[in-house]
């Protein structure tokens, strides 16, 4: 029989990704790209008009439908599990809404925003109660796929339409389901909603607490936060080479953005725009509280991306209690290798408990 440590040691192992060699130095130009010209700071009218395009959004919970309505037992807590599924841009998404059956609330929410790009499993977010405490089942858990992703429960796969748009149309896809999240489930509390995103996820978690002034918190493992920094300049020039690395999201940046700025396609000041839309650490200012945890050997996502977010926040003054950043010394793209990371989590998380669950 599988121990909770075991189940959780399970769940958080599956969050790692295919290691890669590092990024070449690379060239200045490459391909005919400016590398300079596309990666130089990201300037305040750039970060006006991205910000100006969130804000013309709508994202809102539309034509919602229930696809799968059960109950099942974790740890002795009988927890109501629903397949949801609403239009997002045009498009049909699918999620899961978690809450213990029979809550009345208030309940916080915690959106939880997977890594990788092969969607996700609702019984790995059951692993993860863990790492909560016994507390887990006193909030309501929000579980997006992302677009063109599949959505895992029960042995049953759900598809999210669309086209991949990672760190973009995700967090629509994200922010569009705490909505309905908050629409069909009497005991989550709109005042109280946390996120714990691991990698990519990590990244749109940051980027919902940026767009979403309802978020509270964020505990962000490992994700990217500075589409600007050499490690991405690097990666880019080996995908202009033709040499991209295997890495969530990448091939999307590359088709969609790289390639056709090589080709004449696409402009500089068009590729500049979406990296900022990528890029938390422009918009420091505008983050709730945030716990950070990073490995120095992460050879995924590298550590600069932590460090980043670090001394932007650093820069504008922001500190614990507020900020959090950890950085392990030898950990890698691993959760269990950053030691002391699942309590810190824990007790950064359950600072939404304000009020506690009633039960029927």
């Amino acid at each position: 029989m599988l121990t909770r440590t075991r189940l959780l040691a399970l769940a958080l192992t599956a969050f790692t990704v295919a290691c890669s060699d590092d990024p070449t130095s690379p060239d200045d130009n490459v391909a005919g790209v400016d590398l300079n010209a596309l990666f130089a700071p990201a300037t305040q009218s750039e970060i006006a008009a991205i910000s100006a395009d969130w804000a013309s959004r709508s994202v809102g919970a539309v034509d919602v439908q229930v696809e799968t309505d059960t109950v099942i037992a974790v740890d002795s807590v009988d927890i109501r599990v629903r397949i949801v599924s609403h239009v997002v841009d045009g498009f049909r998404h699918v999620g899961a809404v978690l809450a213990a059956d029979g809550a009345t609330g208030p309940s916080p929410v915690m959106v939880y925003t997977h890594g990788g790009d092969q969607g996700v499993r609702v019984e790995d977010v059951l692993f993860l109660f863990p790492a909560v405490g016994d507390d887990a089942s006193q909030f309501v858990w929000v579980i997006p796929s992302f677009r063109a992703e599949q959505l895992e429960f029960a042995g049953e796969m759900y598809t999210s339409q669309g086209t991949p748009s990672p760190w973009d149309g995700d967090v629509d896809d994200a922010l569009a389901l705490v909505d309905v999240a908050l629409s069909i489930e009497p005991a989550a509390d709109a005042a109280r909603i946390g996120v714990l995103g691991f990698s990519r996820g990590a990244g749109v978690g940051l980027l919902m607490g940026v767009r979403d002034s309802r978020i509270d918190r964020i505990v962000e493992f490992f994700g990217p936060t500075d589409f600007f920094d050499d490690w991405v300049r690097g990666l880019a020039a080996d995908a202009l080479r033709g040499q991209p690395s295997d890495l969530p999201g990448l091939e999307y940046l590359d088709q969609e953005f790289l390639q056709p700025l090589a080709r004449g396609e696409k402009t500089i000041a068009e590729v500049r725009l979406e990296l900022v839309r990528r890029s938390s650490v422009l918009y420091v200012e505008d983050l709730p509280a945030v716990q950070l945890h990073h490995g120095t050997a992460d050879d995924i996502v590298l550590v600069s991306q932590g460090e980043s977010l670090i001394s932007a926040m650093a820069a504008i003054g922001r500190g614990e209690p507020d900020f959090e950043g950890y950085l392990y010394d030898g950990g890698t793209h691993n959760p269990l290798t950053l030691v002391g990371s699942v309590g810190r989590t824990a007790d950064f998380l359950l600072a939404l408990l304000a009020t506690p669950l009633v039960l029927q």
